[in-house]
C-alpha cells in the first residue's frame, strides 16, 4: 500500500513528532571542551539534504543536531518510530499544545499593551480590554491544565 509520500502528496508533520524533535535537539549541553571524537557516516544526497535542511530550520548545526538525535536516543529520550508509545505522542502533543496556548497568551498580552499605551483612546478599546482579560485568563487555564496533565503523563511513563 502506497503511503502519501509515496504519492507525491505531502506528509503531515503532527505537532507530537516536531515537539520531540525541538526538544531533543535543544537538550544537547555545550562541553567546555572541544569535541573531536568523530564518527564517521554516509548519507545519500536526499538524506544529507533533509538533515541539513532540518537543522537549519532549528538553528542548529548539523552536527550538533545529528549528535543530539543520536545521543538521545541512546539515553532513551528518543525513541525510533517503532519504539513510541503512545505516552511519548501525549506528551509531545501537549508540549505543542502548550506552545500554541502561549503563543496565543502572548498575542492578548500584546494587544492590551498596545490598547494601553496611552495614545487616543478609541470607543470600544475598554471593551476589547475587558475581553483580553478573559481570553488571557482562559488562556493561563488552560496552560496550567495541560501542564499538569503532560506532568500526569510523564510521571506515569516513568512508572510504566
Amino acid at each position: 500500500m502506497a503511503g502519501a509520500a509515496d504519492a507525491g502528496l505531502p506528509v503531515a508533520v503532527r505537532a507530537a513528532d516536531e515537539a520531540a524533535l525541538y526538544r531533543v535537539a535543544r537538550r544537547r549541553a555545550r562541553q567546555k571542551v572541544q569535541r573531536k571524537e568523530r564518527v564517521d557516516v554516509r548519507y545519500s544526497l536526499a538524506e544529507h539534504t533533509a538533515i541539513t535542511d532540518e537543522a537549519r530550520r532549528l538553528n542548529l548545526a548539523g552536527a550538533h543536531y545529528v549528535g543530539a538525535v543520536v545521543m538521545a536516543h541512546l539515553d532513551g529520550d528518543l525513541t525510533l518510530p517503532a519504539q513510541r508509545t503512545s505516552h511519548d505522542d501525549l506528551i509531545d502533543e501537549l508540549a505543542a499544545l502548550r506552545t500554541e496556548i502561549a503563543a496565543i497568551g502572548n498575542n492578548v498580552n500584546q494587544i492590551a499593551k498596545r490598547l494601553n499605551s496611552g495614545d487616543h483612546p478609541h470607543p470600544g478599546d475598554a471593551a476589547v480590554l475587558t475581553e483580553a482579560r478573559q481570553v488571557l485568563a482562559l488562556a493561563r487555564d488552560a496552560a496550567t491544565s495541560v501542564d499538569i496533565v503532560a506532568d500526569k503523563a510523564a510521571t506515569s511513563k516513568r512508572a510504566a
